[in-house]
């Protein structure tokens, strides 16, 4: 599930798991990838998904920066509460 859920390599997963004690080959974390990971992600993306749906969030964009003929450019954008 480490795998999954964060951008790390096998044998990040395999370090981790050795520092708490678990003796396991990259190999094996491979395996269980294959196998379980499908799994798990589904699980992750519909929780991801019930949860957007559920919720009253909104993405608000203040500032981004954009290339004219080359040149990149800030725009700003001021939030209110009115």
């Amino acid at each position: 599930m480490i795998y999954v859920r964060f951008p790390l390599s096998l044998r990040n997963v395999e370090d981790l798991l050795h520092e708490r004690g678990v003796e396991i080959s990259h190999e094996t974390v491979r395996f269980w990838w294959h196998r379980f990971g499908p799994l798990f992600a589904s699980e992750f993306r519909k929780r991801r998904i019930e949860g957007m749906e559920s919720s009253d969030w909104r993405w608000l964009l203040d500032e981004m920066f954009m290339k004219i003929n080359g040149e990149r450019h800030l725009l700003e954008r001021t939030l209110t509460n009115d």
